[in-house]
């Protein structure tokens, strides 16, 4: 069968740097770093005390406060940005059928939040089982999608993915392959996390993931520098609208890009640690390219997983240049990660977004926070550092990684006749 074409009609974020898709990117293009001490619960006797969180938020400036009350963090960042993308699709106004508009939306971890109240009222307490009524719907991963098809009546196919920190990037694949096979003609997508917790640093900690760089906080989210220590927790949601091109052509809607490829595959080899050589990362890559039907030549700009671990960036570097080649040397390389930190399943949305506005605007965000070469990577490679590159971006790939070995790759192009 032909597959229907995929193309993105609206976009919507909050992020550490901006809660709205031009703050967003102005953020990101600025070179701003979302790092700061943790504000949302007392970090103090914690290795890590500083996280990438999302600022000035009130979730009572969007929701009902009785509503918003029932609601974990990451399914407030989710409503709020997937409102941003509906109404950047113009959604609301058009006169469609709704039977055939999804929600895909996940998070790699949902109401951790929520579950650690509960837990510490539970045990704090005198052993008598008091559970709020809505601590199941507050922390269940699915719920975030539940809510925002129930609050715009989309009856289309309603799920969330978990892979970790590849999640977003998973929903955003499951959504195009419902559009391409005709399953579907519009689908919100993306991710939300709100891991900023006790439990989410401190379990962090204990694995050593996390930076402990709190001296120097701002920067310590430092892909590809010598000195990196661990990934910097962020927070937030991003949401794209995913829609048929006929469909979306007929009602005149806004077309940023066109989503073109995308791919999964398995590490098949830690819980944690990437494999050593990048197996599972160039099977991917390749994968995404086949589907796309497109040459490794034709990709200007990676937005990389490039989480600032010492294992992870080398092995994607690796993995790039096995399948990129001489062309490698050509691309745009940055991670934008330096800036948001890491938003764990929201990741691949939020990053997925700054690759389709890199398409869109002809414009790489940087990689900040570089001050020590890596001997262990090519210093000819293009790495974006600093500051942002102006340069006609036709296509781009996003790349996204999570613990069990999960890989995705999505690739986006500029809108062809």
């Amino acid at each position: 069968m032909e597959l229907k074409r995929v193309v993105v009609t609206g976009l919507g974020a909050l992020t550490p740097i901006g809660n709205t898709i031009p703050e967003y990117w102005e953020g990101l293009c600025n070179g701003v770093s979302g790092a700061d001490f943790i504000t949302l619960f007392d970090a103090e006797k914690f290795k890590t005390r500083f996280a990438c969180e999302v600022k000035n938020f009130n979730p009572e400036n969007f929701l009902d406060k009785k509503e918003a009350r029932k609601l974990d963090r990451f399914s407030q960042l989710a409503i709020v940005s997937s409102d941003q993308a509906v109404a950047d699709a113009g959604l609301i106004e058009a006169e469609l059928n709704k039977d055939r508009i999804g929600v895909i939306w996940a998070s790699g971890i949902g109401g951790i939040g929520t579950f650690y109240e509960e837990m510490k009222g539970f045990f704090s307490g005198d052993g008598t089982p008091r559970f709020n009524p809505f601590f199941i719907p507050k922390m269940i991963s699915d719920i975030a999608s539940g809510h925002i098809s129930m609050k715009y009546g989309f009856r289309g196919p309603n799920f969330c993915t978990v892979s970790a920190c590849a999640s977003s990037s998973h929903a955003l694949i499951d959504a195009s392959h419902f559009i391409r096979l005709g399953k579907a003609d519009v689908i919100v997508c993306g991710g939300s996390e709100a891991a900023v917790t006790p439990p989410g640093v401190g379990g962090f900690n204990a694995m050593k993931a996390l930076s402990e760089n709190n001296d120097n906080y701002k920067t310590a989210s430092r892909p590809f520098d010598k000195d990196r220590d661990g990934f910097v927790l962020g927070e937030g949601g991003g949401a794209i609208v995913l829609e048929e091109y006929e469909h979306a052509k007929r009602r005149g809607a806004k077309i940023y890009a066109e989503l073109i490829g995308s791919a999964c595959s398995a590490d098949a080899y830690h819980i944690t640690a990437p494999h050593p050589e990048g197996l599972g990362v160039m099977l991917v890559m390749k994968n995404a390219l086949e589907d796309a039907q497109m040459q490794a030549s034709e990709i200007d700009y990676i937005n990389v997983h490039g989480t600032s671990t010492p294992l992870g960036d080398i092995a994607e570097i690796t993995a790039i240049q096995r399948v990129f080649g001489d062309h490698a040397y050509n691309l745009n390389i940055s991670s934008t990660k330096s800036m948001t930190g890491h938003l764990l399943g929201a990741a691949g949305a939020i990053e997925a977004i700054a690759s389709i506005l890199s398409v869109h605007h002809d414009m790489v965000p940087p990689t900040i926070n570089h001050f020590t070469d890596d001997e262990q990577l090519d210093a000819q490679l293009n790495f974006t550092f600093h500051k942002p590159q102006a340069r006609t971006v036709n296509a781009a790939l996003s790349n996204t990684f999570g613990f069990g070995g999960h890989n995705a790759s999505v690739i986006f192009r500029k809108l062809l006749a």
